[in-house]
């Protein structure tokens, strides 16, 4: 398989959630490989201080600050960012939130807005960019699940629910759209420092527990998540649907 299998050059890709943390290093790494990159994200400073580093550094970038929950907002924003760049040939949900409670404890109002932004909002921002995949026949979509997405834990029960139903979300939707040449995947991240996780890395007892726990014996750099992006991103990927992909350090496959 050659090179040009991964070369992004001409491809738009929107990445929610990307004005930080993953998301940002996401959408880094696909402009890198060539795709033009729209980030998105609700706070519009933030936003717009992301997209100057990127186009600093040479690439090819625009933003979109809008709510993945509100649907009346994400109609509005695919349509006019289908109008401004033409199309969009890549998806990434990657917008998420996490909550820390013991689940006896667990607000509701907690668990609604956790599964609204988790899982609904990868429901809601992909059921409008498919239409215009669909439209042209061509379309990669990929979700953003983890671990838990396989593995519970004390204290993020709501959050393993909403990444749990990300994973079969993923599957309909690959199930769904397959026949429009549309392929739909995940990436299970293990445990990578970022802003979300840094008080679990500052925390000895915790940080200690997954060296030892993790066979590759550290935490993930937020970079080793991006050339499996590019795998679903690109034509390499274009008889792989409805795969999720665990980059954990094999902590799942140990015991």
């Amino acid at each position: 398989m050659s090179s040009a299998s991964f070369d992004l050059n001409g491809s738009v890709a929107l990445v929610t959630g990307s004005s930080r943390g993953l998301g940002y290093v996401i959408a880094e790494g696909l402009a890198r490989a060539g795709a033009t990159v729209i980030l998105n994200g609700r706070d519009e400073a933030r936003l717009s201080a992301a997209e100057e580093r990127l186009a600093s550094a040479g690439h090819r970038v625009g933003s979109s600050a809008f709510d993945i929950t509100d649907e009346r907002s994400v109609s509005a924003a695919v349509e006019e960012l289908t109008g401004r760049f033409g199309k969009i040939d890549v998806l990434v949900n990657n917008a998420g939130m996490q909550q820390r409670e013991s689940l006896e404890e667990f607000p509701e109002d907690g668990w609604r807005r956790l599964i609204e932004i988790n899982l609904t909002g990868a429901f809601v921002v992909s059921k409008y960019v498919a239409r215009q995949m669909i439209e042209r026949r061509a379309g990669k979509i990929i979700n953003i699940c983890s671990l838990q997405s396989e593995l519970g834990r004390s204290t993020i029960a709501p959050y393993a629910a909403s990444k749990g139903g990300l994973k079969m979300l993923t599957k309909g939707m690959a199930v769904d759209w397959a026949r429009h040449n549309i392929q739909v995947n995940a990436i299970g991240p293990g445990y990578f420092i970022t802003e979300m996780t840094r008080p679990l890395a500052e925390d000895e007892a915790f940080d200690s527990w997954l060296r030892q726990r993790t066979p590759a014996g550290r935490w993930g750099e937020p970079e080793e998540l991006v050339g499996a992006v590019l795998l679903f991103a690109s034509p390499a990927s274009s008889y792989i649907n409805g795969q999720i992909l665990y980059i954990d350090g094999s902590l799942m496959s140990a015991v």
